[in-house]
């Protein structure tokens, strides 16, 4: 490919609206360019990438028994409604009606189209087992669509899901696919964690996240210094923390003008956080929660949704919530409230655990002072759980050693799905005994899109992106220091084709542009290697190989070119 043909017009400068380093790169290097919030078009520089990616998740979905199908973006509400998800799903779904009224979904995942799809098909044991999977656009209606390709309202997924007898079945498929899944990863160049997850709107049971770690990452992943355990935060068990026996102290409650927030409550009250509560009211399924954890400790809104049983996540009450369920924002405890149908009250272990703290007295510019929890609330009518999130420092689960936390980005997820779509569906087949069975399934997701968001966001500096070799969108760059020079175009000319002809992915910079502004297009895209053809290394009969990922430089021979590169990629 001639530079001069290419397709890639590069930025100088950083768009303002670009949040993160990917997006700001990816815009910057003429890899992409945004249509509207959370919708991109891929240049040809990054649809390249995306196309390497493509080729690693398709050979090993191949070795790990998996065959490609393609299945419609429209989906009718039908399968949903008959899945139970129509409305579960919630605002992310993007909803439509065709000229004749009839209701349909851009599909953001396409477990109800795949049941239909192999119920029709398969009705035998002897046809087990079976895992298919597809790559292309999934379509979620994203609140914030920020970060680039790291959230997005139209993505590319690869999503696969297996079909098996029974557990046993499903257990060997789902490691077959975590296992597959750590070597599409690993290919790609990526750091990454496989941690225990928590299934969401899926459903199932069990499941795992593979995070790549990464300081721009929207998920905390807890991580053990002493075993290998790590999980995403939100479903990390948190130990009850047990405060130092103290005698029960009068309720009282004392004036707090203003104090809306617990930091304010306790900097006017001079007491420590770990001295005072924390109330934050949540609305899931039609249900007002009150969550409340300790003033030094932050809500994990899965644990409530668990806690309380719903199957929507939930989301910050509104006003209107607030007053429905009688409470004054920002003066909130569990004292003298009793739950009902529509308001549940879910308190954290460890707060029940407390000694004369401090929380609001439910009223506009007052707090108690001496809450004991066992003593003031009415705990018969309330939800005990643990439901605050992990700090670092906490104890591991596994072993008892120390968690620390790490940001991380999620670029694929495994899920054990059972029976939960195949029984909802009526999705059987016949076994031995020719009695019919449900499907016992699973499904597996690669965010095809982010990972390659989620590379450059590992492997950067300040001039650009630093791609592994596996999906650099080329491997090599040819630069002659002045294309109008016809001795150093001969000669790296002649150096562009023996790297084709040698099966490495090059491109030959032709343009007539000062040497200064190719150097910085090659660092700024991130080229792997880049091979310099000067006066001055030509009358040495050499060329200049520079390597992005540390700078190195050295002078190469231009007869041994193509094996000194080859030799080098290998070890990228």
């Amino acid at each position: 490919m001639l530079a001069s043909k290419l397709y890639a017009p590069t930025l100088r400068e950083t768009p303002a609206d670009a949040d993160v380093i990917s997006q700001q790169y990816m815009l910057r290097a003429g890899m992409i360019r945004k249509m509207t919030g959370g919708i991109y078009s891929y240049l040809p520089l990054a649809w390249k990438s995306i196309r390497k990616i493509e080729a690693i998740v398709h050979e090993e979905m191949t070795n790990a028994g998996a065959q490609e199908i393609m299945m419609p973006i429209i989906q009718p509400a039908e399968i949903w409604q008959e899945s139970g998800r129509w409305k579960v799903y919630g605002a992310e779904m993007i909803r439509l009606k065709d000229r004749h009224d009839r209701e349909y979904c851009l599909g953001p995942t396409h477990e109800e189209m795949i049941t239909t799809l192999v119920k029709g098909e398969v009705n035998s044991y002897r046809q087990l087992p079976l895992t298919l999977y597809q790559i292309q656009n999934k379509y979620r209606d994203e609140r914030r669509p920020r970060y680039g390709l790291m959230r997005s309202r139209e993505f590319i997924m690869k999503d696969a899901y297996s079909f098996d007898i029974d557990e046993a079945g499903l257990d060997v498929s789902y490691w077959n696919m975590y296992h597959a899944y750590e070597r599409v990863f690993s290919r790609c160049g990526l750091y990454f964690k496989p941690v225990e997850a928590d299934s969401g709107a899926i459903g199932g049971s069990n499941s795992h996240e593979f995070m790549a770690i990464a300081e721009s990452g929207e998920a905390d992943v807890i991580h053990c210094n002493s075993c290998d355990y790590a999980a995403n935060i939100e479903i990390g068990k948190p130990g009850v923390i047990k405060a130092e026996v103290e005698e029960a102290l009068e309720l009282k409650e004392v004036p707090t003008p203003d104090a809306k927030t617990i930091e304010a409550v306790a900097e006017q009250l001079n007491l420590p956080l770990v001295k005072t509560i924390k109330a934050v009211v949540l609305s899931t399924d039609g249900v007002v929660v009150l969550a409340i954890v300790r003033g030094d400790h932050e809500v994990n809104e899965i644990a409530v949704q668990h806690a309380v049983g719903s199957t929507i996540e939930p989301e910050m009450a509104t006003e209107e919530e607030l007053q429905s369920a009688g409470l004054t924002a920002g003066f909130v405890s569990p004292v003298g409230l009793k739950q009902t149908d529509t308001f549940k009250i879910v308190v954290d272990e460890t707060v029940m655990e407390a000694y004369n703290v401090c929380g609001g007295a439910n009223k506009k510019d007052a707090h108690y002072i001496n809450i004991n929890p066992k003593r003031d609330f009415n705990v018969e009518d309330i939800i005990v759980a643990p439901i605050r999130l992990i700090t670092a420092g906490d104890t591991c689960p596994n072993c008892g050693g120390q968690l620390s936390i790490a940001k991380g980005i999620e670029v694929g997820q495994v899920f054990k799905l059972g029976t939960k779509y195949s029984e909802a569906m009526s999705a059987t087949f016949l076994n031995q005994d020719g009695r019919p069975n449900p499907f016992v399934m699973g499904c597996y997701g690669i965010g095809v899109s982010r990972t390659l968001a989620a590379a450059i966001e590992q492997f950067n500096d300040e001039n650009g992106i630093i791609w592994p070799r596996a999906i650099a969108p080329f491997e090599v760059v040819v630069v002659p220091i002045n294309a109008k020079d016809e001795a150093l175009m001969d000669v790296s000319t002649r150096v562009y084709e023996a790297l084709k002809t040698a099966g490495v992915d090059v491109l030959l910079d032709d343009r007539k542009e000062r040497a200064g502004v190719k150097f910085k297009d090659a660092d700024l895209i991130g080229y792997p290697l880049r091979i310099t053809v000067s006066k001055n290394t030509l009358e040495s009969g050499a060329v200049e190989m520079k390597i992005r990922k540390n700078g190195e430089a050295i002078e190469v021979p231009i007869d041994e070119v193509t094996t000194v590169v080859a030799d080098t990629l290998n070890t990228l």
